[in-house]
């Protein structure tokens, strides 16, 4: 008779461990679960430049390496036909302050006459001021930098360019407004040209819901003695995670001395923090 009230304490004492086990291993997930919630929600977002022209006013988030890469085609133009593959590195030191560092890898041109080169093109670096403003959603910023003739003269111009840029940047419901103007110092220039090229865009994007968005873009650049250029750009863009964002889509020429069409597809991803 004695046996089985010692199974029972055997069978109540399992039972228990059992239960112990389980709701340790439920506490266990759902703080793991709690913790990587928590991460991402205290994970800072993305902050997508490309592929517009148009350059935002806000910066990435500081700290934080952050790196756009994609690939295009470009079609007319001053070449029969353009791929490269764009790079932008963004490092912001605060959210006021920041810099830029892009040009393309991989550059191949075929010329009008079809001769084809191949090579690495410009490298640009920019100093990135935000402004804030009074209204909420609204800021303006100031881009300053130059362009290093990093590319053989068969890819770009061999000729430092000196860049300056200013932007306003406002929401406007569940659309966002951009517009940038600009003025570059060339390098290089023919004779009876002028020196200075004119740049304008003005880019909205829209967003769809909480992955997906869209964006209309249109742009130019002028010079004097040199005919001007216009085209017109539209794509969207899907958000893989806060810190990966997608996109994809196409631009247009608007006039003889714009090019042709252009089509891409690329990435804007948080590498890491670096403090």
């Amino acid at each position: 008779m004695s046996a089985l009230p010692e199974k029972e304490k055997n069978m109540n004492k399992q039972m228990n461990t059992g239960l112990v086990k389980k709701l340790g291993a439920g506490f266990l997930f759902f703080t793991v679960t709690l913790s990587i919630a928590c991460a991402e929600e205290l994970e800072p977002s993305a902050t997508p430049y490309r592929p517009t022209i148009t350059n935002p006013a806000d910066l990435s988030a500081p700290g934080w390496l952050e790196l756009e890469a994609g690939l295009q085609r470009i079609e007319g133009g001053s070449d029969k036909q353009r791929d490269s593959v764009p790079l932008l590195f963004k490092l912001a030191f605060s959210e006021d302050w920041g810099i830029l560092v892009g040009g393309e890898t991989g550059v191949r041109r075929t010329d009008l006459s079809n001769e084809v080169f191949s090579g690495n093109g410009d490298t640009t670096f920019l100093i990135k001021h935000r402004i804030s403003a009074a209204t909420e959603g609204t800021a303006w910023g100031v881009e300053a930098g130059y362009k290093a003739p990093t590319a053989p003269d068969t890819i770009g111009s061999g000729k430092s360019d000196a860049i300056v840029s200013a932007i306003y940047s406002t929401d406007i419901g569940r659309h966002h407004l951009d517009l940038n103007l600009s003025a570059t110092q060339l390098g290089a220039y023919a004779d009876g040209e002028g020196s200075i090229q004119y740049g304008w865009a003005a880019g909205v994007s829209h967003v769809l819901n909480d992955r997906f968005g869209a964006f209309a873009e249109l742009s130019g650049v002028s010079r004097s003695a040199v005919a001007t250029q216009a085209q017109m750009m539209a794509g969207a863009s899907y958000n893989l995670s806060k810190r990966v964002v997608l996109d994809a889509g196409a631009s247009w020429g608007l006039n003889k001395a714009s090019q042709e069409w252009t089509v891409f597809a690329g990435v804007t991803t948080l590498l890491g923090r670096l403090w």
